[in-house]
């Protein structure tokens, strides 16, 4: 029995023995790994950082403008709606539309026959009447009649002569002229048509000169009534360029869109422009010779202030800048900027204040980039 208690013993000290060194060879392997960790992250701290590439442009001093484009419609220098003055049936139409006419052309005749009898009566009674006072007169002269005898036919031959010409009006009225140059647009009449006063006979307009109406908002009247000139564009046209000159800004405004009435006159010689045809107004606002300018995506917002990153001897430095108009895909620079300045315009996402970077490409253009 006492032999079986030692041998129990001896196992049981072994294990323990065993136990106690495995432990311990443990912890020297985790120590082991935890220096081999240590030094690990002591050589990866010596490692450096790689360098962030970034693409720079130079900031030159160039022309810097700001532009707005508005919509404006086409519309006849001169339209103009003829009517008929007296009535009657129109005998002779000499009238086409899109047929140009000068002033003072024939475009209709109304029958002229009943007017004529007009004329005609309405003379030879003025003629007798003259006639008559000439003799009162001489008859007065030798005292046989009284003054007012003479008077009352004097009177009476004013309204004989009124009526003569009245009549003679109404004779001329029948053949209806042009009162201006211009283009027959439309023509409102045929050959045999009975027509009362009033009514209209043809649509002239004149278009050798053309006006573009443009709404011009409130905020920008008073830039607009210190300039002279406006770049005409218009569609229709191939996009082609046209220059106008102010001619009239409206003094009220559209009630539902609040915009200013502006009519600009443009040289239509060629009469390529058409009423109703639809134009872009381009008006230059403001325009600085030398002025300092970056892309807009080159901006970025630094704890809520607006800057760019300019990079010097390797070293990107955030600079806050006051920004201007803008003009395309550009923002003029007021202040923080200086010619020559190399701003990032690529990869200014990816770093910070103060950082060295890599410039892989200085352009002095946007276009550059894609070359």
């Amino acid at each position: 029995m006492e032999q079986k208690k030692q041998k129990k013993l001896i196992i049981s000290l072994v294990i323990i023995i065993i136990l106690l060194g495995t432990i311990s060879l443990l912890g020297m392997v985790i120590k082991s790994k935890g220096e081999s960790l240590k030094q690990k992250e002591k050589n990866s701290k010596k490692i450096q950082k790689p360098l962030t590439n970034v693409i720079t442009m130079e900031i030159i001093p160039c022309p810097v403008q700001e532009v707005i484009n508005l919509p404006g419609q086409a519309i006849p220098w001169k339209s103009l709606i003829i009517v008929t003055e007296v009535r009657g049936k129109v005998i002779i139409k000499k009238i086409t539309e899109g047929s140009p006419v000068k002033t003072g052309d024939v475009l209709a005749i109304i029958d002229k026959r009943d007017y004529e009898n007009s004329y005609n009566a309405a003379k030879a009674s003025y003629k007798t009447l003259l006639t008559t006072e000439k003799r009162l007169i001489a008859l007065k002269k030798k005292k046989f009649i009284t003054q007012s005898q003479v008077d009352d036919v004097t009177a009476t031959l004013k309204q004989a002569k009124a009526r003569m010409d009245n009549a003679m009006l109404n004779l001329l009225r029948c053949t209806i002229k042009a009162p201006m140059d211009g283009i027959i647009d439309k023509v409102f009449i045929e050959q045999g048509s009975f027509l009362d006063p009033g009514k209209p006979v043809a649509k002239i307009l004149q278009i050798n000169k053309i006006k573009i109406e443009v709404g011009i908002p409130e905020s920008d009247i008073d830039i607009v009534r210190n300039i002279d000139e406006f770049d005409i564009e218009i569609d229709a046209l191939n996009s082609r360029h046209f220059l106008g000159k102010r001619y009239y800004l409206h003094k009220t405004t559209d009630d539902f869109a609040r915009l200013y009435n502006l009519e600009i006159s443009v040289d239509n010689f060629e009469k390529k422009i058409l009423p109703g045809m639809f134009a872009r107004v381009k008006i230059t606002k403001h325009y600085i010779k030398d002025g300092l300018a970056v892309p807009m995506y080159a901006l970025v917002n630094k704890n809520g202030n607006d800057g760019v990153y300019v990079v010097k001897n390797g070293i990107a430095f955030f600079k806050k800048v006051e920004k201007g108009f803008l003009d395309q895909w550009r923002i003029q620079i007021k202040k923080g900027l200086n010619p020559h300045d190399k701003v990032v315009v690529m990869g200014q996402r990816l770093i910070s204040n103060k950082e060295k970077v890599k410039i892989t490409k200085n352009v002095l253009t946007m276009e550059e980039l894609s070359k």
